[in-house]
């Protein structure tokens, strides 16, 4: 097949590339023009020969709203766009109802993998009309890994980018029991081995994972994880996740609590913490901190008479 891709970032760059690995003509654009094949997005849609496909793989939000803007404006009736970035599902009936008054099809995908995916393939979660999703099966073949599983159609528009986002929230609540497991184990004055302990459960255990195997790569590069600051961002998709099960009134505390894990590992000195300090300090004339500069820490700030 032919396809235009627009963002060749760490993600779009190696899906171009594994799609020409595997015989596909790709006409790429980038702002930055080092990577690029074209120097416009209308030069990308004049090098692709009608029906087109093209495959947007920018940063979710206004990037992406701006991009499906301008291809509504230069594809032609016939044409197909897939969403590969990670927008939310309710962005995607907007999207493909704005291009469908033009003729033009959208379909969504949900793409895991990372930097892995060059060699390794990408896992797809795809939303959209039957049609639109078979027309493009020989892309979704060559970017998932080999075998029988790596791809799914979930279902209609919205559906591949509503399970990705689920699925990133799954990776939160893993993520963070690992994290805290980690940090229990290297708690204790029993375990002389924390690395090693880790890399044991590679192989025999029922926690055995991808993400295991990639934390015991970071452990083999900084055994005591010295060289990183306890800080963890998110992408949105976490936040996404639980608003929907307050949408949907589905119970999701493991995943919720990873989320708002990430919200505390940003604060220095947390207020809500303060709070708790003062309140058992003002109780039961318990140690705090006084955060006035000079003062040891644990000094017993006596509390008022109740």
């Amino acid at each position: 097949m032919e396809l235009g891709i627009i963002g060749l970032g760490k993600m779009g760059g190696n899906m171009a590339e594994r799609l020409r690995r595997g015989g596909h003509t790709v006409v790429g654009y980038d702002r930055d023009s080092n990577l690029s094949d074209v120097g416009s997005v209308e030069e990308l849609v004049e090098r692709l020969s009608p029906p087109r496909a093209v495959w947007v793989m920018v940063p979710a939000g206004k990037p992406t709203e701006d991009t499906i803007h301008k291809l509504g404006e230069v594809l032609q009736a016939g044409d197909v766009v897939i969403d590969g970035g990670n927008s939310h599902y309710v962005d995607d009936q907007k999207h493909a109802e704005q291009l469908a008054a033009a003729g033009i099809g959208f379909v969504d995908c949900g793409v895991s993998g990372g930097v892995w995916g060059l060699e390794n393939g990408y896992a797809l979660m795809v939303g959209g009309d039957d049609d639109n999703v078979k027309r493009l099966m020989p892309i979704f073949e060559t970017l998932k890994p080999e075998g029988e599983y790596g791809f799914v159609h979930s279902g209609k528009v919205g559906a591949g980018h509503f399970v990705k986002m689920v699925h990133n929230g799954i990776e939160y609540a893993m993520m963070q029991a690992f994290g805290e497991g980690y940090e229990l184990i290297e708690a204790s004055d029993l375990v002389t081995k924390v690395p090693e302990t880790f890399l044991s459960w590679q192989e025999g255990t029922v926690i055995r994972s991808w993400l295991l195997d990639l934390l015991n790569r970071a452990l083999a590069d900084d055994p005591e994880l010295d060289d990183l600051r306890g800080y963890a961002n998110d992408s949105g998709e976490g936040r996404w996740t639980v608003q929907a099960a307050v949408d949907h009134a589905v119970p999701l505390p493991a995943i919720s609590a990873a989320l708002f894990a990430r919200f505390a590992s940003r604060q220095e000195d947390s207020p809500a913490m303060r709070v708790v300090a003062a309140l058992r300090n003002q109780f039961g004339g318990h140690t705090v901190e006084s955060a006035t500069a000079g003062d040891s820490p644990g000094a017993d700030v006596t509390p008022p008479p109740v």
